[in-house]
């Protein structure tokens, strides 16, 4: 084989050295939430719009939860993801961690725009859900009003889907078992609270299926492998919608809690973040979601403008608040750890 000129030789070398050292392809802004028909909705009123003002492409992936996750990515150096849609718990012990950016609020036409738990060092509000009853109305004509009905497998025989996890799942048990929605925390902050909420879950554990991603428990209602489940309340409308289904939601002993935008510190895109934080916050834009998923609105001019039949089906109505719990962040941050260990040795039992 014939040897290349030696000029070509050198040509090479340079480019290949060129190549090795030259400047890494910037990311693109990337997004992270929480999957289902949520963050469809979220593409279609978000993403692709604030990609189309920006000129710039924008990615979005989807996540579980869980603040080990944002730890990893975090302390890894150079995150993979720049803004992410966290629940509060996440949202607090990240700042505390100092995972998330600092929020700008006056960016975002200050703090007084939003409902006062929306507003966060490290976080923006972005919707307020809720944890309920869902079942079927095509199956069950008339079905079950409170959580001791979910408990009844006599009365409304099949079988039942929680979230896997301590988390609403115990608070669940304990309404179950007669203790009033505004004295959960109460009772759960004591041994025998504690004690008294897995005593419950034992009677209904023969009957129980386990869902770990916001999907899961609709799908498992549509296929008729339980008779009802715990889920996301902004699923359910949004499937009977998609879908024509006839899913209900219960609304007393649901339990509502504020998910938040956060920026992961040191994200390559960090000021890109922000603004899509910011355009995802105008309250012309959070109007748009209700016609998608039911979630109720963070910035407070959003909900002025809604028909009356998309309000009465977000957790931030007044009808809908009635019985209902607001979930104890500060509760789940003092337990998770502790909660988490006894929920996972009670299922391998």
């Amino acid at each position: 084989m014939k040897l290349k000129n030696t000029s070509t030789i050198a040509a090479l070398g340079l480019l290949s050295l060129a190549v090795a050292t030259g400047p890494s392809v910037a990311r693109d802004l990337t997004i992270a939430s929480w999957g289902g028909n949520f963050q469809d909705a979220q593409r279609k009123i978000f993403f692709q719009p604030f990609a189309e003002d920006t000129g710039k492409p924008l990615l979005d992936e989807a996540w579980d939860g869980g603040i080990g996750v944002l730890q990893a990515k975090v302390k890894a150096g150079n995150p993979s993801w720049d803004a992410v849609e966290v629940e509060a718990d996440e949202l607090a012990l990240g700042c505390a961690d100092g995972l998330f950016e600092k929020v700008d609020w006056s960016k975002l036409g200050g703090k007084d725009a939003f409902l006062p738990s929306a507003v966060s060092d490290c976080g923006v509000g972005s919707i307020v859900w809720s944890t309920a009853i869902a079942y079927d109305g095509a199956k069950i004509a008339k079905g079950p009003e409170s959580w001791a009905d979910f408990w009844d497998v006599k009365k409304f025989p099949g079988k039942r889907a929680l979230r896997k996890g301590p988390k609403y799942t115990l608070e669940s048990a304990l309404m179950a078992d007669g203790v009033p929605a505004d004295k959960v925390y109460e009772v759960l902050a004591t041994p025998e609270g504690i004690d008294r909420a897995f005593a419950k879950l034992d009677a209904l554990k023969p009957s129980l299926v386990w869902w770990t991603s916001g999907a899961q428990p609709l799908q498992l209602l549509a296929s008729g492998e339980v008779a009802m489940t715990s889920a996301y309340n902004g699923r359910i409308t949004g499937i009977n919608r998609s879908e024509g289904r006839k899913f209900k939601v219960v609304w007393p002993g649901s339990i509502y809690a504020v998910d938040s935008w956060v920026v992961l510190k040191g994200a390559e895109n960090k000021d890109a973040a922000f603004d899509f934080v910011a355009f995802a916050s105008k309250s012309e834009n959070q109007a748009k979601l209700p016609q998608y998923i039911a979630y109720g609105l963070t910035n407070t001019e959003a909900g002025k403008t809604l028909p009356p039949d998309q309000l009465a089906d977000l957790p931030t109505t007044p009808a809908n608040m009635q019985g209902a719990v607001s979930l104890d962040t500060d509760f789940w941050i003092d337990n998770s750890e502790a909660l988490t260990k006894r929920f996972d040795a009670w299922l391998a039992q």
